[in-house]
């Protein structure tokens, strides 16, 4: 049987959004089965154990075991985010050395998390404070790492701040 043809670019698009409805769908329905604080808490340890999978497959991809550095790690969540999200995500990376800045300006998982209308509106930023620990830990799975969250989309701020440190 011959298939439809369609473009890569096609292709890449509709995933994007089949992952986000998947995630989506599977987080609305735990909830329906067992109320949102449970389905908030299944949720970030799904996300975080499918985070190392995330970055275990992007250093398969680039034939690395780990990153370089806290810059490589960065890299590395940088390319997967726009792989995954595309234009669903819109952030800006500073690096000084051993400290990083990330600024998120739009999160579909965000957006998403607005529009299922639930009382709280905040468990994508839940689920993100588990997921930044297991993408380092994947990535650089010797370095001490610490993410802080001074800004959260989801508690009623602008942007999302994320405030990475790699102790000495």
């Amino acid at each position: 049987m011959e298939l439809y043809p369609l473009s890569d670019a096609e292709k890449v698009k509709m995933l994007r959004k089949l992952a986000l409805f998947w995630d989506g769908q599977w987080f609305l329905r735990s909830v329906e089965k067992f109320g949102l604080e449970a389905a908030i808490d299944l949720n970030a340890i799904v996300r975080s154990a499918f985070g190392r999978i995330e970055m275990r497959t992007m250093l398969k991809a680039i034939g690395k075991t780990q990153a370089d550095d806290l810059a490589d790690a960065l890299r590395m969540i940088a390319t997967h985010t726009d792989l995954l999200l595309g234009p669903g995500v819109r952030a800006d990376y500073h690096l000084d050395q051993d400290r990083a800045r990330i600024i998120v300006r739009r999160c579909a998982a965000f957006e998403g998390a607005k529009r299922a209308n639930l009382e709280r509106q905040d468990q994508a930023c839940v689920t993100c404070e588990t997921l930044w620990d297991s993408w380092f830990g994947a990535l650089l799975p010797e370095a001490q790492i610490d993410v802080r969250y001074p800004q959260r989309q989801g508690m009623g701020d602008s942007v999302c701040e994320f405030v990475v440190v790699q102790e000495p």
